[in-house]
C-alpha cells in the first residue's frame, strides 16, 4: 500500500481492506446491537440499569483516557517509523512495545482496581446502587488490562497490513455477553430488579461474563497475531531497554497526560451529573445509537487510512497525506450526513420499535429524543477522530491536548447550564447534545490547526461534497417526515406506529436518498459501494 502506485491501484488495495474491514464492523456492530438492546430489555433503564452502566463505563473511561486513545493514535505512527528503519529493528520494536504495554497495563489496572470505592463515592449517592455499582466495579475493572492487549496486537496487526481479523474480535465479545444475557434471564431472581433485591448469583454471572467477554476479544486478536507469524520474546529486557524506543515520548508526557486529565474531568462531569438525574443509562444508550453509523464506516476507513497516513506523514509526502485525508472526510461525510438526518427525524421511533422489556415507551422514546438532537454531530466526530490520527501520526501530542481542553470546555458548560436550569429529564437529553457541541467545536480547531500546517487542505471539495449530501438527505428526508405523520395519524399503538413509521421510511426514503445523490451528482455514493464491495 505505498503512496507511488496508480490512484487505481490505491482505490482497489483500499477497496478489498475496507470491505473486508467493513464487513467485520457490521457484524461487530450488529452483535454489539443487540447486546445493547438485550441488556437494556433484561436490566431496564432505571437503578439497576444505571447502576451496570455506570459500572461498566468506568473501565472503559480509564482504559480509553490512560491508554486507548493514546495507544491505538501513538503505535500505529511509531510502528510504522520502526518498520521504515527495516524488518530486524521492527520486530525487535515491536516486541518491546509489546511488552512496555503488557507491564504498564497490569499497573494501570490494579491502580484503578484500588481506587474503585473513590470512583463509585465521587458519582453515586443512593447507597443500595453505589453498593451493586461497586461490587460489579470490582468484577469488571480487570478488562482495563485486556482492552490495553487487545488495543497493541491490533495495531501490529495493522502495520502489518492485516485489518480483518483483529475487526472480528468484538464479535467474539458481543457473542459472550449475549450468552451471559440468556444465562441472567434464565436464573432464579426478583420479579422487580433493585439493587437490594439481586441474588449474588445475578451479580456475579453480569460482572464476570462482562469481563469475559473482553477476555475473549483480547485472546482472538493474540490468536491471529500468532497466525501471521509472529511469535513473543519475553527474553527482551524490560527495564530500562523495553522504554528505549519511546523514549522520545517522555518529553510528549506531559501533553498526554494534559489530553487524559481533561476527558477523564469531561467524562466524569458527564458521569456524575447523569447519575444524579437518574439518566446513565439513557446517556449510555443514545451514545451507543451515535456511535454506530461512525462505527459501520466510519472505523473501517480511519482503520484502513491510518497506517497509510503514518507513513505519508513519516515520508514527509504531503500530497499523499492531503490525498488520503481528502478522501477519508469526504466519505465520512456521505456516509454521516444522511444518517444524522435520519436519526433527527426518526430517533424516538426507531428506540421506541427497538427497547422493550422492562423499558416502557417513555423511557425508549426519551432515549430516542436523545439520539435525534445530538445527531448534528456525527460528522464532526468523524472529522476530529480523523484529525487526530494526523496529528498523531507527525508525532505532535501537544494540539490533540489543546483541542480537548477547547471540547471538554465545551461539554462542561453546556452540561453545567443545562444543569443549572432545566428539568431532570431535558438535563439528560442535553448531555449527549453536549457531547455534539463540543466535537463541532473540535473540528473547527482541528481544521485551522492542520491549515496552519500544511497550508490550504481542499476543503473546499469536502465542504461541495456536504452541501450535495445535504440536499440528498432532505429529499430522503421529506419522505420520512410524511411517514411519521401518517402513522401517527392513523396508528394508536405507539410501538406499531413506530414501526410502520420506519418500515415505510426505509421502502421510500433510501430511494430516494439514492436517486437524489444521482441527480445532484455525489460520486463517493457510486464509489463507496465499489470501496465496501470490491
Amino acid at each position: 500500500m505505498g503512496h507511488h502506485g496508480g490512484v487505481g491501484d490505491i482505490q482497489s488495495t483500499l477497496a478489498r481492506s475496507t470491505g473486508a474491514v467493513a464487513t467485520a464492523t457490521v457484524a461487530s456492530r450488529a452483535t454489539g446491537f443487540i447486546r445493547t438492546l438485550a441488556l437494556a430489555a433484561v436490566l431496564g433503564t432505571a437503578v439497576v440499569g444505571d447502576a451496570y452502566n455506570g459500572a461498566n463505563t468506568l473501565p472503559n473511561m480509564v482504559y480509553e483516557l490512560l491508554l486507548g486513545g493514546v495507544m491505538s493514535s501513538v503505535f500505529v505512527p511509531a510502528l510504522a517509523r520502526a518498520r521504515l528503519r527495516g524488518r530486524a529493528y521492527s520486530r525487535v520494536f515491536t516486541q518491546r512495545l509489546l511488552l512496555a504495554t503488557i507491564i504498564g497495563a497490569a499497573a494501570a489496572t490494579v491502580v484503578a482496581v484500588l481506587c474503585v470505592p473513590l470512583l463509585v463515592a465521587a458519582l453515586v449517592s443512593d447507597s443500595d446502587q453505589a453498593q451493586l455499582t461497586t461490587v460489579l466495579a470490582y468484577l469488571l475493572f480487570p478488562e482495563i488490562f485486556f482492552y490495553a492487549l487487545a488495543a497493541t496486537v491490533t495495531a501490529i496487526l495493522n502495520i502489518r497490513d492485516s485489518y480483518a481479523p483483529a475487526a472480528w474480535a468484538p464479535v467474539v465479545n458481543n457473542l459472550m455477553v449475549l450468552a451471559t444475557v440468556g444465562i441472567f434471564v434464565l436464573m432464579p431472581g426478583p420479579v422487580t430488579l433493585t439493587p437490594s433485591a439481586m441474588t449474588t448469583a445475578q451479580v456475579l454471572v453480569l460482572g464476570i461474563g462482562t469481563t469475559a467477554g473482553i477476555v475473549g476479544q483480547a485472546s482472538w486478536t493474540v490468536v491471529a497475531l500468532r497466525r501471521t507469524g509472529f511469535r513473543w520474546s519475553w527474553r527482551v529486557r524490560p527495564v530500562p531497554y523495553t522504554w528505549r524506543p519511546v523514549r522520545i515520548g517522555v518529553g510528549l508526557l506531559g501533553w498526554i497526560v494534559l489530553y487524559v486529565a481533561m476527558s477523564q474531568v469531561g467524562a466524569t462531569f458527564v458521569l456524575l451529573v447523569a447519575f444524579d438525574r437518574g439518566g446513565v443509562s439513557t446517556y449510555t444508550l443514545a451514545d451507543l445509537l451515535f456511535q454506530v453509523p461512525y462505527g459501520i464506516l466510519g472505523v473501517s476507513l480511519l482503520t484502513v487510512l491510518t497506517p497509510r497516513i503514518a507513513r505519508a506523514v513519516a515520508d514527509d509526502d504531503r500530497a499523499a497525506l492531503i490525498a488520503d485525508m481528502g478522501r477519508a472526510a469526504r466519505y465520512s461525510v456521505v456516509a454521516l450526513v444522511p444518517a444524522g438526518v435520519a436519526m433527527t427525524l426518526l430517533g424516538p421511533m426507531l428506540t421506541t420499535v427497538m427497547f422493550i422489556g422492562r423499558v416502557d415507551v417513555d423511557a425508549a422514546r426519551l432515549i430516542g429524543t436523545s439520539l435525534a438532537l445530538s445527531a448534528f454531530g456525527l460528522a464532526p466526530f468523524a472529522l476530529v477522530m480523523l484529525q487526530l490520527r494526523v496529528f498523531y501520526a507527525g508525532n505532535d501530542m501537544r494540539t490533540p491536548a489543546l483541542i480537548n481542553v477547547a471540547m471538554v470546555a465545551t461539554k462542561i458548560t453546556v452540561v453545567a447550564a443545562a444543569a443549572a436550569t432545566l428539568p431532570s429529564q431535558a438535563v439528560v437529553v442535553m448531555l449527549p447534545v453536549a457531547s455534539s457541541l463540543s466535537y463541532l467545536v473540535g473540528a473547527a480547531c482541528g481544521h485551522w490547526a492542520l491549515r496552519r500546517r500544511y497550508g490550504l487542505l481542499g476543503f473546499h471539495a469536502v465542504l461541495e461534497t456536504f452541501t450535495r449530501v445535504l440536499w440528498a438527505s432532505v429529499v430522503a428526508g421529506l419522505f420520512c417526515v410524511a411517514s411519521v405523520g401518517l402513522s401517527h395519524r392513523f396508528i394508536d399503538n405507539p410501538r406499531g406506529a413506530a414501526a410502520i413509521t420506519l418500515l415505510a421510511a426505509t421502502a421510500f426514503a433510501v430511494p430516494a436518498f439514492l436517486l437524489a445523490a444521482k441527480k445532484i451528482g455525489v460520486p463517493e455514493v457510486r464509489n463507496a459501494r465499489a470501496l465496501l464491495l470490491g
